[in-house]
């Protein structure tokens, strides 16, 4: 916390944070006559929407004090913005604010001009100082705050204290003035100079704050030492401000490049060796696309190794070193973001090397040092705990500049993209710029490039956004913008980007120029990971690890499935409702200019590509202030693709992740993946062990491997002709199969198997006469069939084996729904047998492959002929999964035991989903999390994970020894469906509870009830239940026609009064059938992506309202709890009564008004509505 003094002398505890959208109504309210006066009339908001570096601080009441706002140039009024450094350098006398210190003359990147300043204004002196030196602070690269007004009389006193004027040389056509802030003053570049043994009592004092341990590891008198032996090889430097010693550095040219090569890919940077052998090029024409394992390119698979990286380094080099590394590095906090400061020294130390490294703990957080500095990707086989960070001495240079390419800068450019794989696309697409300015559909293209020193270092093509409906309707660019502030032209999509990675460090800025310099205001990327064309598979670009990094990921949103006849003319446009190829959406703003993301290097391992699993991921992955380096799933068929078939969906789904789904979030993008089973866990050394062979380090560990169908095991029966008991077959015990797996036996549990078994059935069976043996009795075993009969294998070649029960509820707890489903089965000329055991395959002889199967069941002994044998008995935790917990020690009671924060007995394993299991002093047995969402536990599990790498977010309190005794209840609908013989298409979301037989909850007398339309045999069956207090919990649907799914979702968790009155109108016989209803228009509002956030701001209204009560104004909830405890008399129906009251308070307008806002912001969705335009 920080302080600001009054003129008065009054002290006030202040924050300086970033200004959000919500503080413009206060900082509104502090624009006065002679802030207008400076600054012209501002609209705020918009100027929020487009300033690179806006902040505020607020008091400890979250009062407004003072903001200001910067931009990357002068008022657009007085000169364009891509115009303004020959502007001012003609007509203002720049050269005396140069920084005679360090010579630095004012550009673009070491400059920024004020747009706006205001503060309360007893402390608008002490907030305007604390402003300029938090800016100071967190831009090392910037010098130079311009200001510059049409008022050319002088500025306010405040801001006279900080600005002095500049020499006019010639008078602009519109009459200004300019003043300049020089950093010197507030936050002054550091002095460094050689270390000094003198120091050591004021380096003690700062390391002990920063790291107490390195002393108690190498003695109370290390940094004497290391300074005292100070040679040619080994430097010391110390940084001062005003005299006093605030930090210390320690470098040296011995370094183990051995070491280093086998763990890191140093091929880019020639091996950090000083020559380079013939054929391969300076890192200056190199890509960082090569640099980063996370290539989101599905061309480019990451654990495939580029050109330079096939071979080590080290067998290539043989030359003499061309790096030197920091060995030790500390500075005091506050003046921690100057630590680049030490750069130019370091470097002077050792003219003859080109680089600088340093290697920091993974789980240590990144020092503001590392913003000068590239990260080097590991290799594959690393397990070194450490981060590699590089800087060339050429990246010290502070002439980076960005200007529009020329034809005569083809050349620079086609060497610099020689080695990208794109190189074709880029140069095509730049030929296009110089020829026509526009691509062949006629979007206009423009192109940039960087330089320094004469040399091009980086290019970027980009074109205008010709989707921006598109996108604003199917993506939440809305959480980063305000689309009303954007003009349609100040859009742009990224084409293309390439930038030497020596220059990495000025990757955002060369995104902030490209975005003065066309006149744009928003950038978007696209990454097409499921296209099969070369259009959509050029994509991802170059230099893609480099861009990401500085941008923003963009949620997909869920889009209204519109009755078109219904709607007729009132349908929203088909720029909004034609669907598209799928893909992932990135943005970048001028408010992201100048905003670094918190790198984040732990080694994260998930173990299962499950809903669970990759629902943790996204959690993670959408962080959009955090960057994740080293986000690794271990999966057995890696990451969840995409299908080419929908023939080939054998299982049932939950709707948690479609193919498009994993199109549009693209967390290849950021996450390694290893294909393999875990099959051991090692907690001391923490890795786990693959059955490839490979060994996965990790820093946390997450396992959500679930629960997967088992190959069945035969019980071996010598005497199958015995009938017995269902009782007696259900209840003998499960066995593990542990022999070779049969050519024709498979047993699904992913999109992988599914194809799998898809091309086998295809190629050995369709065609064929044999016949097929579904084996199980869960809602799979009639997904299957439905595959079988879509692959045109006749109804008389399928039989459907289902097992004794292990519970009294079927898969669909619905008797009329398993009444037909069965019913269309039988209709299709299948056989089902019931109460079967397996016994036997080929009578106890090889089992490869499969021709017979012998099952005992309750009555005669079945035998049945088998080409094909689709297994679905039962799941349970994964053998080698099993062993591998179990051996490691981890405490396993029929599931892995968590807590109910989803540890397990080893702080640094976490866990989630079915595999896992709550401890005994829960007294919870019959929950477990495959009683929920399984996509809303994995939310849940980074949302506890995240605290512990988050610095914005507080730490979670651990809970009490009461609150420690109750099991976490989920809210979200557990979901199931797909494709059911007959050709029904299934739904079916409910509360998460116990699993009870459907008749037995009817009979609870706080049951609630149920409202049926339609018959389940003629496919029209709709069955919705709603509790005792009117909320829907369950929804059912089988129709012969698609189910608009996500629409129905929306209906859970929603009372029967918002739906118009549900119940009322089914019990007066209006709802005649509720897909007609549903299809109605006056419900799409409910159906949209954003109602939730119209029904918080709803209750938020409704809970701050104040009524006139019998005495005082008093809230609406206090007047419902004055109601229910019978305190408050008045004549009528309470809900009339607190109807009346409402609509007399200033709430009810709110109410309209917030109503109509939620309309009109959503229109392009919501165009079957009247607007308050229309009205």
């Amino acid at each position: 916390m920080k302080t600001v003094t009054s003129l008065s002398g009054k002290v006030e505890t202040v924050t300086v944070r970033r200004t959000e959208s919500a503080d413009a109504l206060e900082i509104s309210g502090l624009i006065s006559p002679s802030t207008v006066a400076v600054f012209g009339r501002v609209n705020v908001l918009n100027l929020l929407e487009k300033a690179n570096f806006a902040i505020t601080l607020s008091n400890t009441r979250n009062e407004v004090l003072a903001h200001a706002a910067f931009l990357d140039h002068p008022s657009v009024d007085l000169v364009d913005q891509g115009c303004w450094e020959p502007w001012f350098h003609e007509h203002f006398r720049t050269d005396k604010c140069t920084n005679v210190l360090r010579f630095v003359f004012c550009q673009t990147l070491n400059s920024l001009f004020m747009h706006l300043f205001v503060a309360q204004p007893a402390f608008s002196i002490g907030s305007a100082k604390e402003i300029v030196r938090t800016v100071f602070s967190a831009i090392p690269y910037l010098h130079y705050i311009f200001l510059v007004t049409p008022n050319m009389n002088m500025l306010e006193p405040v801001l006279t204290k900080i600005f002095e004027p500049i020499e006019v040389i010639r008078n602009p056509e519109r009459q200004c003035a300019a003043f300049v802030c020089h950093r010197h003053p507030h936050v002054p570049i550091l002095h460094v100079r050689r270390a000094r043994v003198e120091d050591h009592d004021d380096l003690t004092a700062i390391l002990a704050e920063r790291s107490g341990t390195l002393s108690d590891r190498y003695g109370p008198y290390f940094l004497a030492e290391l300074i005292e032996a100070q040679d040619d090889d080994h430097q010391a430097a110390v940084c001062e401000n005003e005299g006093t010693t605030v930090g210390f550095n320690s470098v040296s040219a011995d370094i183990n490049l051995k070491l280093l090569d086998e763990c890191f890919e140093l091929g880019p940077f020639d091996g950090f060796r000083r020559c380079t052998p013939p054929g391969l090029l300076e890192p200056t024409g190199v890509s960082a696309e090569s640099l980063f394992l996370q290539e989101p390119n599905p061309r480019n698979h990451p654990d495939q190794e580029t050109h330079a990286t096939k071979a080590h380094v080290s067998e290539v080099y043989q030359d003499a070193p061309n790096a030197f590394c920091i060995q030790l590095f500390f500075v005091d906090r506050k003046y921690e973001m100057r630590s680049v400061d030490f750069l130019p020294h370091v470097f002077g130390c050792f003219p003859d090397r080109d680089f600088c490294i340093i290697t920091v703990p993974k789980t240590a957080p990144e020092p503001p040092l590392l913003q000068a500095f590239l990260r080097v990707a590991p290799r594959n086989n690393s397990v070194l705990p450490h981060e590699l960070y590089v800087c060339h001495r050429s990246g010290l240079l502070r002439t980076f500049q960005v200007r529009v390419a020329l034809s005569s800068d083809r050349p620079a450019i086609e060497t610099l993209v020689e080695t990208l794989t794109l190189r074709e696309s880029i140069l095509g697409d730049l030929d296009m710029f110089y020829q026509a300015r526009r691509d062949p559909d006629g979007t206009p293209l423009q192109a940039f490039l960087a330089h320094i020193q004469g040399q091009v270092v980086g290019i970027v093509i980009i074109k205008n956004e010709e989707d921006v409906e598109y996108i604003q309707s199917h993506y939440n660019v809305e959480n980063f913008i305000y689309f009303s502030y954007h003009h349609r032209e100040e859009h742009g999509r990224l084409c293309h980007f390439v930038l030497n990675p020596i220059f990495q460090c000025y990757a955002r800025h060369f995104l902030k120029e490209v975005l003065r310099l066309g006149q744009k205001s928003c950038l978007y990327y696209l990454i097409c990971t499921c296209s099969q064309s070369p259009e959509d598979a050029a994509f991802p670009g170059s230099s893609t690890a480099v861009v990401l990094s500085c941008m923003v990921p963009v949620r997909p949103r869920r889009q209204i499935f519109y009755p078109l006849e219904e709607l007729g003319t009132n349908v929203p446009s088909k720029q909004i409702t034609t669907e598209r190829m799928p893909y992932a959406l990135y943005h970048f703003n001028r408010k992201l200019t100048m905003e670094p993301k918190i790198t984040i290097n732990s080694r994260i391992v998930v173990v299962g590509a499950s809903d669970t699993g990759i629902s943790f991921l996204e959690a993670l992955c959408f962080c959009s202030h955090l960057q994740f380096n080293n986000l690794t799933l271990i999966s057995k068929h890696g990451y969840p693709g995409c299908y080419a078939d929908d023939n080939m969906e054998f299982l049932a789904t939950s709707y948690s992740y479609s193919s498009r789904d994993h199109a549009q979030i693209s967390l290849r993008s950021w996450v390694n993946v290893v294909e393999g089973k875990m099959v051991g866990l090692d907690r001391v050394s923490k890795h786990v062990r693959v059955s490839a062979g490979q060994s996965v380090p990790y820093d946390q560990l997450v396992l959500c491997t679930g629960q997967q169908y088992q190959v069945p095991c035969p019980t071996g029966a010598a005497d199958i002709s015995q009938p017995g008991p269902s009782s007696q077959l259900s209840s003998q015990p499960r066995q593990r199969y542990t022999g070779p797996i049969p050519s024709n036996l498979f047993t699904p549990n992913d999109p992988t198997d599914s194809q799998r078994a898809y091309r086998w059935l295809l190629a050995n069976f369709v065609e064929q006469e044999d016949d097929a043996v579904v084996y199980g009795n869960t809602i799979d075993t009639y997904t299957c069939v439905e595959a079988l009969l879509r692959l045109g294998v006749s109804g008389s070649r399928i039989h459907l084996v289902q097992l004794p029960a292990d519970f009294p509820v079927s898969c669909f707890n619905d008797p009329g729904v398993e009444e037909a489903v069965t019913g269309a089965v039988t209709k299709k000329g299948i056989t089902i047998h019931r109460n079967c055991q397996l016994a036997q395959i080929n009578d106890g002889q090889d089992h490869q492959p499969i021709t017979l199967l012998s099952f005992t069941t309750d009555s005669d002994p079945l035998r049945l002929k088998c080409a094909v044998f689709m297994n679905f008995s039962w799941k349970a935790v994964d053998y080698d999964t099993f062993r591998a917990i179990n051996d490691a020690g981890l405490v396993y009671d029929s599931g892995l035991v968590i807590d109910t924060s989803f540890h397990t007995n080893d702080p640094s394993i976490w866990a989630a989903g079915p595999l896992t299991k709550f401890a005994r002093r829960y007294h919870a047995g019959m929950w477990t999390h495959a009683n929920f969402s399984s996509k809303e536990v994995g939310a849940q599990l980074a949302a506890a994970l995240l605290p512990f790498f988050d610095p914005t977010l507080e730490p979670l309190a651990s809970p009490t020894e009461d609150q420690d005794r109750l099991v976490p209840i989920y809210t979200k609908a557990k979901i199931q469906g797909g494709r059911l013989p007959e050709g029904y298409s299934y739904l079916h979301a409910s509360k998460p509870t116990i699993c009870t037989p459907l008749a037995t909850q009817m009979l609870s007398d706080k049951h609630g009830r149920e409202m049926i339309t339609g018959t389940a045999g003629a496919g029209s069956y709709f069955r919705l239940f709603v509790n005792q207090y009117g909320v829907v919990e369950s929804i059912t649907c089988l129709s012969l026609k698609p189910i608009p799914v996500f629409n129905y979702l929306y209906l859970y968790g929603k009372h029967e009064l918002l739906l118009n009155r549900l119940c009322d109108r089914f019990d007066e016989g209006l709802i005649q059938d509720f897909y007609s209803y549903f299809e109605e228009p006056w419900c799409l509002a409910i159906f949209h992506d954003r109602f939730a956030d119209f029904e918080e701001e709803v209750r938020q209204i409704m809970e701050s309202t104040k009524v006139q009560g019998e005495e005082d104004l008093r809230s609406i909830p206090d007047l419902v709890q004055r109601i229910a405890d019978e305190k408050l008399r008045f004549l009528g129906d309470p809900t009339m009564y607190l109807k009346n009251v409402f609509e007399k308070s200033d709430g009810f307008s709110m109410l309209r008004r917030s109503l109509l806002n939620y309309l009109k912001y959503n229109r392009y969705h919501l165009t079957m509505y009247a607007h308050a335009g229309f009205l």
